[in-house]
């Protein structure tokens, strides 16, 4: 099989607060990095010009300061945050919090995917091919 996927692990016990993922993975249309915090650390504050940011927790409570206060978020909760908006991550807790941090510019590419209804199939726009029947109906969403 062609190399056409990479793959990345993440560290359970990374040894440094911030671990570049998008070199080793190939991306080059967003960023992409794991940051793990121990308690009492935290992150410097920041913003950017252009690029806004998505927060994914993985593990332990990540609180994240804004101008006009604090969010705390755990496992498995996503914020997203706008790039002029001064923000600083911190972990005033007593477990290692780890998180992945995405960020990106530029406009969204609205449903630029071809669908297959079979892997010898022919590409076939989005809408056109119907869900898996497996699928759970919960997560069956309109093209």
């Amino acid at each position: 099989m062609a190399a056409s996927f990479t793959t990345a692990k993440l560290e359970a016990t990374a040894p440094e607060r911030f671990v570049r993922l998008r070199k080793p993975l190939g991306v080059t249309s967003f960023g992409i990095n794991q940051m793990v915090l121990e308690p009492g650390q935290r992150m410097r504050i920041h913003r950017h010009e252009h690029q806004e940011e998505v927060f994914l927790v993985l593990a332990g409570r990540l609180t994240i300061a804004f101008e006009d206060g604090e969010q705390d978020f755990g496992p498995d909760e996503l914020v997203r945050v706008a790039p002029e908006v001064r923000r600083q991550m911190l972990n005033p807790g007593p477990e290692r919090v780890s998180f992945l941090a995405l960020g990106g510019s530029g406009d969204h590419e609205p449903r630029d995917a071809e669908a297959f209804d079979a892997w010898d199939g022919e590409p076939r726009g989005v809408a056109d091919v119907p869900m898996p029947d497996d699928l759970p109906a919960t997560e069956l969403r309109s093209a």
